[in-house]
């Protein structure tokens, strides 16, 4: 049976489907890329914030991943986008992706600091992303009692706390934008959704964090992805009344680590 999650909005609108509308075409320097994306998706939002940046040559695929299409399972084993592939090879995972950028495409902007420590710490800020930051707003986002919420609320504001220690302003490590900066930068686009709905404030954070946001918002490639904000609102209706049946929100659900 369908889930309602399979009647999402098809396709990008506002300035993600102008950017949508260049990207159409096959790529014609001899490294074909095809980027399999739903524009709905803050992991997709990664892969596609290091493609605009590193000004990497793509086309566009929009695929509805909860449809589980055999086609596009050949390419992500878990029907999960983002998924790319490249010269004719599949790949998955949005930080696996990113990776694989910055080391197939040596020749453009770097999405990594030169200096190895400060390139170590930017894993370690990633890592605080993906193991306090994420875990804690989908727990936030699903719960449905007044005390859970309030707890998963503190823990999003230890996670972005620990996060932003290090911040140098005015994004992760100053004037370069790096994947320290994507790995949290699509959820800028969300907060909103908590804000109105979970009593988040993001001066409740800190001030350094206040500035990041606001230096995100205004980063070219970040506004280049961006929908039309209502149809976020419809999405994440459902993570706030606890229906959806992303793989995150069900790993969230049943208390498992998000895949």
């Amino acid at each position: 049976m369908p889930t309602p999650d399979e009647a999402i909005h098809p396709v990008a609108t506002g300035a993600a489907a102008t950017t949508v509308a260049l990207h159409q075409q096959p790529t014609k320097d001899g490294n074909e890329l095809v980027f399999y994306s739903g524009w709905f998706c803050p992991f997709v939002a990664r892969a596609w914030l290091a493609l605009e940046e590193k000004g990497v040559p793509y086309q566009y695929k929009e695929v509805n991943p909860y449809k589980k299409e055999p086609e596009f399972l050949a390419i992500s084993p878990k029907g999960l986008v983002p998924a790319i592939k490249y010269r004719g090879k599949p790949l998955h995972e949005s930080l696996v992706i990113c990776d694989f950028l910055e080391e197939a495409y040596p020749e453009t902007p770097s999405l990594y600091p030169k200096d190895p420590y400060d390139r170590a710490q930017a894993r370690l800020a990633i890592d605080v992303v993906s193991k306090s930051f994420l875990p804690a707003f989908f727990r936030l986002l699903q719960s449905q009692e007044v005390e859970k919420q309030a707890q998963a609320l503190e823990e999003v504001y230890q996670g972005l706390r620990k996060y932003s220690e290090r911040i140098q302003g005015p994004f992760y490590f100053g004037d370069q934008f790096t994947l320290a900066d994507i790995v949290l930068a699509p959820w800028v686009a969300r907060l909103h959704i908590v804000e109105k709905h979970r009593n988040f404030s993001a001066s409740a954070v800190g001030p350094k964090f206040e500035q990041w946001v606001e230096a995100v918002k205004g980063r070219e490639s970040v506004r280049k992805i961006l929908s039309e904000e209502r149809y976020y609102e419809e999405i994440y209706g459902r993570y706030l009344r606890d229906e959806a049946q992303s793989e995150a929100a069900k790993a969230t659900r049943a208390g498992r680590v998000i895949p």
